[in-house]
């Protein structure tokens, strides 16, 4: 399996942001980009996700079987944690368990790899910062998608997270997952492909 983007450009608000941009990605390998504020990082991951349409170019998820759906096979974290503050923890990660389909591993083991055991029952709106990004990243455990794609994942983390996110992110490749981020912070994830997205911008972009 492998994620094949090819002659790629992009627009925000009118205005082109980056293009002819290529890659392609393997299992087990992971794709880090970079690139100063603007310059389309999240454009990118949102176009990859399905989100948003390119001006030009595709991407496809390849396998020896064919192609495959590429948005049902990746998991998306964004800026926003995309959880309701009014429902628990459980029940949020019950809802997302359901949603995405594959269960993997159950939702108290995935709170006690992110470090948050015995919050279930509270409401998502009470945690700090980041234990909602520790909630969400445990939403990229509850049900299996090869590809987690992911936008600025340790923001409100401190240290200890974030370190116990980049072993989650090598656990993942190690089982033949993808993943690709957009970050300004080292991820530990040690031999990622890196693409700085301020080599191919076409106009300045605000």
């Amino acid at each position: 399996m492998r994620v094949v983007v090819t002659d790629l450009a992009a627009e925000r608000g009118g205005q082109h942001v980056f293009s002819g941009l290529f890659f392609s990605l393997e299992q087990g390998n992971a794709l880090v980009i970079t690139g100063e504020n603007g310059s389309g990082k999240s454009t990118l991951l949102r176009i990859i996700c399905g989100l948003l349409e390119p001006v030009r170019g595709f991407i496809r998820l390849e396998s020896g079987e064919g192609l495959l759906d590429l948005q049902s096979s990746l998991h998306y974290l964004g800026h926003q944690n995309a959880m309701k503050p009014s429902l628990t923890v459980r029940e949020n990660l019950q809802y997302w368990r359901t949603f995405n389909g594959n269960p993997h591993i159950e939702i108290d083991d995935a709170l006690e790899q992110v470090g948050l055991i015995g919050i279930d029952h509270l409401p998502f709106g009470y945690l700090s910062t980041g234990q909602k990004r520790r909630v969400s990243i445990a939403k990229l455990l509850v049900s299996y998608r090869p590809i987690w794609v992911v936008d600025e994942p340790t923001a409100g983390l401190d240290e200890a997270s974030e370190k116990r996110f980049a072993n989650l992110m090598k656990a993942h490749l190690a089982e033949g997952g993808m993943i690709i981020a957009a970050t300004h912070i080292p991820l530990g994830l040690e031999g990622a492909q890196r693409i700085d997205l301020g080599a191919y911008q076409t106009e300045s972009a605000d």
